[in-house]
């Protein structure tokens, strides 16, 4: 059986002011291209299907057309589940329509799928909260998926039925070592998709984007360990951390496939790509990471010289760019005018001002007891390495005289 597993497509994200939907639908056009080229008889999509919890329906109808695209008439199963970034009930509302193409949405931990079949020969023939047994006509032996999609620790402990006060990794290896000792066995391919943050032990949080670092640590606790999955599972497709990695390979390989692009600067550089399970009844899953090439890439770059900064701009054009500036002053209105005319993707422009290190030694403490104004000023100048201009320091002096009144 071949599954592609990707995850975290974040449909309508925005870098910036700059709208990522083109290269987004780039990418999944590429996906489609890798599950038809390697013949894929499952894609599995694990959360983050869109960046918001109410997308534009652009992000919409580029998710339903290519899950449409994947589903190949309903001759390959999809299955798609729900993240952080996404509205459970969006995500439920189309499973209805959906199925009979072969498409399923989860969007909770307790959903249970109904039976049905597709013309094309995909049919649910088992089903029970969080789990599901997949038949494909062309394959002889079922697919057996646990799945969870995102909630936080209390949701999830209300929908498995557990007591609060028991820590949510115990609550997690209790409900998928029941399902993997009720439904898995090696007469068929048994697979487990979750939204959530795993981790070997000990092992550093990793840098991610701001908008997920809320959700690292699921309600709070600890990461979720690899004992914690179940031994029957032959392979853990994850979502929710955009670097594409293998968590560990015991008791089977758990991977984060990650993003199909790179969403912020603290993914600048990463390969993305999407991952390709092939695996048999009793047998390891061999694991294969397959690049993808479409979207433009994040880079960080640092400069001390704007010639040189404005030269490597007009030799890289089609890329996001965070430009550091290092400099003894600020950066005045000309310099930023020539560099974002340089180049369409500039998404921030960081000055680092450097001081003399004589100048920062010489430099006197600022006296708290000084009068607002002359506070003001010196707080201008550390920020941004110049004296504020008299236009400012005549508003603020208002700003002052309205507030005695």
């Amino acid at each position: 059986m071949k599954i592609l597993h990707t995850a975290d497509w974040h449909l309508g994200k925005r870098l910036g002011e700059y709208s990522r939907l083109p290269e987004q639908e780039l990418v999944l056009d590429e996906i489609c291209q890798i599950s038809e080229r390697e013949e894929v008889d499952v894609v599995l999509i694990a959360g983050d299907l869109f960046d918001t919890f109410h997308p534009g329906n652009d992000a919409a109808e580029l998710l339903y057309r290519t899950v449409h695209r994947l589903s190949d008439g309903g001759r390959r199963a999809v299955v798609a589940i729900a993240g952080n970034h996404d509205s459970p009930d969006r995500v439920d509302s189309t499973d209805l329509l959906a199925r009979s193409c072969g498409i399923i949405f989860q969007g909770r931990p307790n959903n249970q799928v109904p039976l049905f079949r597709t013309e094309g020969g995909v049919e649910v023939v088992q089903s029970s909260p969080g789990f599901l047994e997949i038949r494909l006509s062309c394959r002889d032996y079922p697919l057996r998926l646990l799945s969870t999609p995102y909630a936080n620790e209390l949701t999830l402990k209300r929908h498995l039925g557990t007591k609060k006060s028991e820590a949510l990794r115990e609550v997690l290896k209790q409900h998928w070592s029941e399902l993997g000792e009720q439904h898995c066995n090696d007469q068929g391919v048994n697979i487990l998709m979750a939204h959530l943050y795993a981790a070997a032990p000990g092992e550093p949080a990793p840098e991610e984007p701001e908008d997920e670092k809320p959700v690292l640590h699921i309600g709070g606790i600890s990461a979720v360990h690899p004992d914690t999955f179940p031994e029957q599972v032959q392979y853990v497709a994850l979502g929710h951390l955009h670097r594409h990695h293998t968590v560990g390979k015991f008791p089977c390989p758990i991977v984060y496939s990650g993003t199909p692009l790179s969403y912020s600067f603290s993914e600048a550089g990463q390969t993305k790509c999407v991952t390709l399970v092939e695996v048999s009844p009793g047998t390891t899953a061999k694991v294969t990471p397959v690049a993808l090439t479409q979207g433009r890439p994040l880079i960080r770059k640092r400069f001390s010289q704007i010639d040189e900064a404005l030269n490597w701009l007009e030799a890289h054009p089609n890329t996001f760019i965070e430009l550091t500036l290092v400099s003894d002053t600020y950066i005045d209105a000309k310099t930023k005018k020539a560099l974002y005319t340089a180049h369409s993707g500039i998404v921030s422009i960081i000055p680092e001002i450097v001081r003399p290190k004589t100048e920062v030694e010489d430099k006197p403490k600022i006296n708290l007891q000084d009068n607002l104004p002359s506070l003001f000023s010196r707080y201008f100048e550390h920020k941004r390495g110049q004296q504020p201009n008299t236009e400012l320091v005549a508003l603020l002096q208002e700003v002052i005289e309205v507030d005695e009144i």
